[in-house]
């Protein structure tokens, strides 16, 4: 079934919960590269350095790390809509106090509470939406990606949108857009069944046994290093007005959600999903490498360029996690996004450490090098990852209902 299909009940025919559903999501995904284009109006503001105000991303995904054993604990209790909704509702209220702050600490504390409000959204809405959606889990699940990319797309231009005025403005508009969202599925989404079995918070650290699922893991973690360097620490060396930045990044996350949703899945077809993941990691490796080293306009080139390998590798990624190992996909995703977000943690806390030791180059040798460690793990340890992975269909990993957060 053509998942376009209206006249199937495919995508463009779904009920008012997914729409719900979907809607939160975007404006979830937009939370992610929000900050992009005011981060050095952040610092100014805040009087801040580089590294302060990068830990913004450092205290989100740190959170969201640990997040990722808890969610499937709270939802497995509560159910899906009440931890939607309580995912929201911290970060409404997180977000609107990030536009409050008036130090750099307070700022980076806020951005964490937003990051656990994520975590249980994120984590929870494809389940939501692929349990309501009308077609079939193809259409949910395009659904959700879209939503996903058209966020990452639009978070940059809104901040630069709104950051052009204040710095704090982007936080405030993300929190009304959030308890529109709030409101939405409180109106529209029914609760779901709650799965037969209770998650424990033991569950994915368990789960990271498998040899196939703990190689994806630790691929994907170097790789997270690389796409966080970018995300992260680019703003600071493009050094560009919010509106400049914005539409930078805009063309970024439209090039992520086109290779997202509509390449990889074409190229996985054709290739293999092991022989694309290692392509697209070498190439991405090579593109942060000339981004470092070029000069403004090929920066500016290469750093919307990276947004097609992520794009390909974020896919490929979600797909891998979840159809390697034996464990119920929902805990074999919470081992796997547990693993793989300390480096988002990571990559925003020592890029500009390792500019302010070194020069502004050497961050970008580092984080070619974790794209090609990425690539040597999904080649040394093919057989293991071999297992089912290689052969998915695009999309039908995500069957149970859950996918790697930010995808």
């Amino acid at each position: 079934m053509d998942p376009f299909d209206a006249g199937a009940g495919g995508l463009l025919r779904q009920p008012k919960a997914v729409w719900a559903t979907a809607g939160a999501s975007v404006v979830t995904f937009m939370g992610i590269g929000l900050v992009d284009p005011i981060l050095p109006s952040i610092a100014q503001g805040l009087d801040a350095t580089a590294g302060q105000v990068s830990l913004l991303f450092t205290s989100y995904f740190l959170i969201t790390a640990f997040a990722m054993l808890v969610t499937g604990f709270v939802s497995s209790r509560i159910g899906g809509r009440r931890t939607l909704l309580l995912g929201l509702a911290l970060v409404v209220v997180f977000a609107g106090l990030a536009g409050t702050s008036d130090t750099v600490g307070q700022l980076v504390g806020y951005r964490a509470g937003w990051g656990l409000g994520n975590a249980l959204f994120v984590s929870t809405a494809l389940a939501v939406i692929v349990g309501a959606a009308a077609g079939g889990s193809a259409a949910a699940i395009l659904l959700y990606e879209s939503a996903l990319g058209l966020g990452m797309a639009c978070g940059p231009l809104l901040g630069a949108l709104l950051g052009d005025a204040s710095w704090r403005y982007p936080f405030f508009g993300t929190a009304a857009l959030m308890a529109i969202g709030f409101l939405g599925i409180t109106a529209f989404l029914k609760e779901q069944p709650k799965p037969a079995r209770r998650t424990s918070l033991l569950d994915p650290l368990r789960a990271l046994g498998h040899g196939g699922l703990a190689s994806a893991a630790v691929s994907a973690f170097f790789y997270n290093y690389t796409f966080f360097t970018v995300l992260a620490f680019t703003p600071f060396v493009l050094d560009m007005t919010p509106y400049a930045s914005g539409a930078v990044f805009f063309a970024w996350g439209l090039l992520l959600a086109v290779f997202s949703v509509l390449v990889a899945p074409r190229l996985q077809r054709r290739f293999g999903s092991l022989k694309v993941l290692g392509g697209s990691l070498l190439l991405l490796a090579a593109d942060v490498l000339v981004l470092g080293y070029g000069d403004h306009a090929t920066a500016v080139a290469c750093t919307i360029l990276s947004g097609a390998f992520i794009g390909v590798n974020n896919t490929v990624y979600t797909e891998l996690a979840l159809g390697v190992s034996d464990a119920p996909r929902p805990v074999a995703s919470a081992g796997y996004n547990f693993v793989r977000w300390f480096a988002a943690a990571a990559a925003p806390f020592l890029a500009p450490r390792i500019e302010e030791w070194t020069d502004i180059h050497v961050p970008f040798v580092v984080a070619a090098v974790t794209a090609v460690l990425g690539a040597v793990v999904v080649a040394v340890r093919r057989e293991a990852l071999t297992h089912e992975a290689a052969e998915l269909e695009p999309g039908h990993a995500a069957e149970d209902g859950v996918t790697v957060f930010a995808n």
